[in-house]
């Protein structure tokens, strides 16, 4: 009786020690497979994982929220330094707008203007030719009127109408001989001309208008 009693409680305890073992093997691996708090925190990290770290880092901007939804990236973003400003100066120069030109307020005005002053211009330039003086042809002066009169018969004779001129002169009266007015200079030298060719000795005289 006793013997039995002593059997059945090694039988007893080995199967409670089988069955605390499995459950505690069963704890075990159960434990294993899940995460444990604090202890992944510091576990070893792969060499794959440091690289692909590396590389996000490499990459990253922190001008990238600028940049909106669509995440494009300025050219000229990631430039520092001074060819960064070189290669962006020809870039705003060549997209500068040009200067409009003016454009005149009233151009039909200006254009009145214009050619109001052209055609003053032009009437100016024959008035500045004119000849201010008138031209003579004296065919002598004399001291009495008689004297005077044959010299003017003589020219009526030759075909040249003169007149008569008298002039104070000295305190005496002078008569003066003389042919035109000529508004030509050219008229009163060609007139001298033919006076000297018929043996007339004369004098050209200019006289201001």
């Amino acid at each position: 009786m006793n013997n039995k009693q002593t059997g059945g409680t090694i039988v007893g305890f080995i199967l409670g020690l089988l069955v605390g073992l499995g459950v505690a093997l069963g704890v075990a691996v159960y434990v294993t497979k899940l995460p444990v708090p604090f202890l992944n925190k510091g576990a070893t990290r792969s060499s794959d994982q440091d690289n692909a770290e590396t590389q996000k880092n490499k990459n990253w901007d922190p001008n990238s929220p600028l940049y909106g939804k669509s995440g494009a990236r300025p050219a000229s973003a990631g430039a520092v330094g001074p060819a960064a400003g070189v290669a962006a100066a020809p870039a705003s120069a060549a997209t500068a707008a040009p200067t409009p030109a003016t454009v005149p307020e009233d151009p039909l005005g200006d254009l009145a203007k214009a050619r109001s002053t052209a055609e003053s211009a032009a009437a100016a330039a024959p008035a500045a030719s004119v000849d201010p003086f008138d031209y003579y042809v004296q065919a002598g002066a004399f001291r009495t009127k008689q004297d005077a009169d044959a010299q003017r018969a003589k020219l009526a004779m030759l075909g040249w109408e003169a007149r008569l001129n008298e002039r104070e002169q000295g305190g005496r009266t002078v008569f003066r001989v003389r042919i035109g007015p000529f508004v030509k200079r050219i008229d009163a030298e060609q007139l001298k001309e033919k006076l000297d060719g018929a043996g007339v000795e004369s004098a050209l005289v200019r006289v201001q208008r």
